[in-house]
């Protein structure tokens, strides 16, 4: 019996960090609350060669900068195409090796996915990346310690635009931003459909422009969470 609950406590233990994807539970820097005169615009999934090309070409049209959470496995494939993201000014970062929950992963098969992660993007973007995002947002109590043992920061997102869905729209996704869009907020977007729905990317480059139309209008300046003054791990 008391085997089977210190077992128990381990795993609440593990599982405690998942609750932070509830965005009521999310600390201000974990949430990606940074300056309020400024969005920061970020994409999960990629590199795709098929889709995440589109997406450099529209934000370079529109000025735009962007932070990119880079699969280290997609990374691999399309080494180049990192290189072209960051070499176009925008910041890359790590969103694990593979889109797999964390919360199957103890402490040192985060750390070992982290770093093999790093390594892959250092390689080909020319830097280090500074900031994690866990795929599916969500992070077990080893992925924050091994974070934090590589020097990364943890960072989620105020609002996103559910765009990994079959059903996704341009007008869904800007509806779904919209509703939670702030100064100071980081939006969630995907420039990929590597754990979505065939072709939903596409409803999200349909809805980019808008969305930056929108934020012009309410004097917004967006950009990567380099320039969005978020709290950094020391």
């Amino acid at each position: 019996m008391k085997t089977a609950l210190a077992l128990a406590a381990v795993g609440a233990l593990h599982a405690a960090p998942a609750a932070l994807f509830l965005p009521p539970l999310r600390p201000p820097g974990l949430a990606g609350r940074g300056d309020p005169g400024h969005v920061a615009l970020t994409f999960d999934d990629g590199p795709n060669p098929l889709s995440t090309p589109h997406f450099l070409r529209a934000l370079e049209v529109r000025g735009v900068r962007a932070t990119f959470f880079l699969l280290g496995e997609q990374v691999a494939r399309a080494p180049w195409l990192a290189g072209e993201i960051a070499a176009a000014g925008h910041e890359v970062a790590v969103h694990g090796w593979a889109h797999q929950c964390l919360l199957r992963h103890g402490p040192r098969r985060a750390y070992d996915d982290f770093a093999r992660a790093c390594d892959v993007i250092e390689d080909a973007a020319g830097y280090r990346p500074q900031w994690i995002r866990a795929p599916y947002g969500v992070f077990s109590t080893g992925s924050l310690v091994a974070a934090r043992r590589l020097g990364l920061t943890p960072v989620l997102w105020t609002c996103w635009g559910f765009d990994w869905t079959s059903r996704a729209t341009p007008e869904s996704v800007l509806r779904t931003v919209f509703k939670d869009l702030n100064g100071g907020g980081t939006v969630l977007l995907h420039d990929s459909d590597h754990a979505a729905a065939l072709g939903s990317w596409r409803a999200t480059l349909s809805a980019l422009g808008p969305l930056l139309d929108e934020c012009g209008r309410r004097g917004l300046r967006v950009g990567p969470l380099a320039d969005h003054a978020v709290a950094r791990a020391g």
